[in-house]
Parts: structure tokens; C-alpha cells; sequence
């Protein structure tokens, strides 16, 4: 995990330390990747995804927000799902470059999304 976050020059937030640490990747209301995910999440860890996602989306906005944040998730048409170092939630829409606020945190998406 630390090594993670020096490859990724992030600091993950404790709220999804905390869920990774419980279950690992898991589906927690969204796909929540990890280190070691649960098998239908894949193998994608949460460094594969931001590195990808780095890669593909070099341009501004998306650039400079994902150097500093971290993806955990995507939504069904491919779009990112990534934590800032405030500790806040947003998806990236590649269509239109829009970049919106899912959560506060990271806590706060997992109940949001999460039904028993």
C-alpha cells in the first residue's frame, strides 16, 4: 500500500483504507478496486486504473486532477471514479471533459450507494 502510494505520489484517504483493509476490492454499491479484488471485480488494481486513466486522459481538465487523485471505481460507460486529496469523490466524463462531485467522501458515496 505504501509503495502504491509513492508509485501514484497520492496519500489514500482513511475511509477507503479502512474499507480496503476490511474487504478488499469489493463491491460496495459500485465496484471498489483494491490491491486484491474480489472476482468480479478483476484484476485491475486501483494503481492500474489511475495509471491507465493517466495515460489516456493527458489533456486539461482531466490531467492535473487525476496527477493528484487516485481511481477507484468506474461507471458503466468507462468513466472514472477517483478520490482527490481533499478525500472527496468525483466521476470524469470523457464524452464532454465534465468532471462532477459524487460525494464528500468517500464514506459518504459507500452509504449513497450501498443497499442492504
Amino acid at each position: 500500500m505504501i509503495k502504491a502510494q509513492q508509485v501514484l505520489k497520492v496519500t489514500f484517504h482513511e475511509d477507503y483504507l479502512q474499507f480496503i483493509s476490511m474487504f478488499g476490492g469489493a463491491y460496495g454499491g459500485l465496484a471498489i478496486h483494491a490491491f486484491s479484488n474480489g472476482s468480479s471485480l478483476g484484476n485491475e488494481t486501483v494503481v492500474d486504473l489511475t495509471l491507465g486513466f493517466r495515460e489516456q486522459f493527458k489533456a486539461p481538465p482531466f490531467a492535473e486532477v487525476l496527477r493528484t487523485s487516485y481511481v477507484i471505481s468506474m461507471d458503466g460507460a468507462g468513466d472514472p471514479i477517483f478520490i482527490n486529496q481533499a478525500g472527496e469523490v468525483f466521476i470524469g466524463y470523457h464524452d464532454n471533459g465534465e468532471i462532477k462531485l459524487l460525494a464528500n467522501s468517500f464514506e459518504e458515496l459507500i452509504e449513497e450507494n450501498f443497499y442492504e
